[in-house]
């Protein structure tokens, strides 16, 4: 399983993804992290299930933003130009139909990291991708 890291390491309301790698790896050494740096391409294969995580303005605790969900997160506020390159790149590779089922584990900007939250989180994703669903 992949989940690929966005987010600016350099701004301390927006490297959240970052940070919770660190103690997630371990906890979850068959998940593959993969950060994506800003305006790269986005790595993505059009028939994967694709999982994101990046902050998300507006949440109070760690939660899943579905695939049918990803318009309303597009046309949100963005800390910096590389959210609008993601939301952007999302909306057209859907549009054109080169993107997969996203599911993206969005990190509340202003609050802790609740790593209890995430593990469950995972936990439930890890789960549903062992049995391909």
């Amino acid at each position: 399983m992949k989940v690929y890291l966005f987010g600016n390491k350099d701004l301390s309301l927006d490297n959240k993804a970052f940070v919770a790698r660190k103690k997630l790896s371990d906890v979850f050494p068959q998940i593959e992290f993969i950060e994506v740096e800003p305006n790269a391409d986005l790595p993505f294969e059009p028939d994967e299930q694709i999982y994101i995580m990046d902050t998300v303005e507006g949440i109070e605790e760690p939660e899943l933003i579905v695939d049918s969900d990803i318009d309303k997160l597009i046309n949100t506020g963005s800390v910096s130009v590389h959210d609008f390159d993601l939301g952007f790149q999302l909306k057209y590779l859907k549009k054109l139909g080169k993107l997969g089922n996203v599911t993206i584990i969005g990190l509340p900007m202003e609050k802790e990291i609740d790593y209890f939250r995430i593990q469950e989180i995972f936990k439930k994703l890890v789960a549903q991708d062992m049995q391909g669903s």
